[in-house]
């Protein structure tokens, strides 16, 4: 019988704007969670510097 997943929290990375569910990993620190892959992480001031120059 397969593991049926449970409705797991979602968020929105702030970097691309994709949503992304809880994993197991982020358990203790869910709440400080912002970005859905190291990629975006790593690409969050690439992101701020647009908005900057936009306003």
């Amino acid at each position: 019988m397969p593991h049926k997943k449970l409705s797991l929290p979602e968020k929105t990375c702030v970097v691309c704007g994709r949503t992304f569910q809880w994993r197991k990993k982020w358990a203790k620190v869910w709440d400080e969670v912002k970005y859905c892959s190291d990629k975006c992480r790593r690409h969050r001031d690439e992101k701020t510097s647009d908005k900057d120059s936009q306003s």
